[in-house]
């Protein structure tokens, strides 16, 4: 007896190979990376033991919060400087500047990230670097803790201020210019139509664009790596930092992933933020 599918059981059958997929390469390994959390297990021994809660409270009592604390500075940093420069070059490229220079202004964007890094780890050098030949100093910019921070906050912010600049861009060219206009005839200047227009305007496209920026860096990896490792003396160790070198450096995989699963919570809550902003 022959038995046609329905829509639906053959809506199911066509994403069988899908959520296979999925399953075996992120969903799998995600929750079996979660259950580790709750083991000691190394990446040099055999076996591992059941430890409970242990891998969290040591966290918890030692190095999650001055790394937590790390990266939300790098984070902070990393977004606030590529969106207010993201934001006056997209005012002045929706104004007066030639177009042309919204190719020059994407090539920050465009090169892969750990190239970037090592182009900054030369301008940042103390012996042979361009900013102390410049300056004419003999500065540990990526040595220094005080400094060290500033350097890659300002690497990252040359990476990724053209990104900041395309989609506010977007959203100015979608502005109606007759507001400005009637702005213009009540009589009001360029810093009142900017507050009382353009800014009303743009608080949507802005916020979802500084939100997503903001949870990129939170979760940023390559370009602290390349450029301190984390160092100095841990100064610039972000939790992507973190997690790598106690499971590669450290070999403990136990610990590595509890601080992966916290990780993965403050970034849950992020994501939440974002959705909530994108569907007011």
């Amino acid at each position: 007896m022959n038995r046609r599918l329905t829509d639906g059981q053959f809506a199911w059958l066509l994403m069988v190979p899908g959520l296979a997929l999925f399953g075996a390469i992120i969903a799998y390994p995600l929750v079996s990376a979660l259950v580790t959390g709750f083991f000691e297990q190394s990446l040099v021994r055999p076996g591992r033991a059941f430890v409970g809660l242990a891998n969290f409270a040591d966290l918890l009592g030692g190095d999650f919060w001055p790394v937590l604390r790390n990266t939300l500075v790098f984070t902070l940093g990393a977004t606030i400087a590529p969106f207010v420069i993201g934001y006056a070059l997209a005012l002045a490229l929706n104004t007066g500047l030639p177009g042309w220079l919204r190719g020059v202004f994407l090539f920050p964007w465009v090169i892969p990230g750990v190239v970037v890094s090592f182009l900054w780890l030369w301008i940042f050098n103390a012996n042979y670097g361009v900013l102390n030949g410049l300056l004419g100093t003999h500065v540990s910019w990526l040595g220094t803790p005080a400094t060290a921070m500033v350097a890659v906050i300002v690497t990252k912010t040359w990476a990724s201020f053209p990104w900041m600049m395309v989609m506010l861009l977007a959203g100015l060219q979608t502005m109606p210019k007759e507001l400005h206009e009637a702005a213009s005839v009540d009589g009001a200047g360029a810093i009142r139509r900017f507050r009382s227009v353009t800014v009303p305007h743009m608080r949507a496209i802005a916020g979802i664009a500084f939100l997503l920026e903001f949870i990129w860096n939170f979760q940023h990896f390559d370009t602290i790596y390349v450029l301190t490792g984390g160092g100095p003396a841990g100064a610039t160790k972000t939790f992507a930092v973190a997690v790598y070198d106690t499971a590669f450096k450290g070999f403990d995989l136990g610990h590595a992933t509890a601080l992966g699963g916290l990780w993965m919570l403050l970034l849950l809550v992020l994501m939440a933020f974002y959705l909530r902003k994108e569907n007011a």
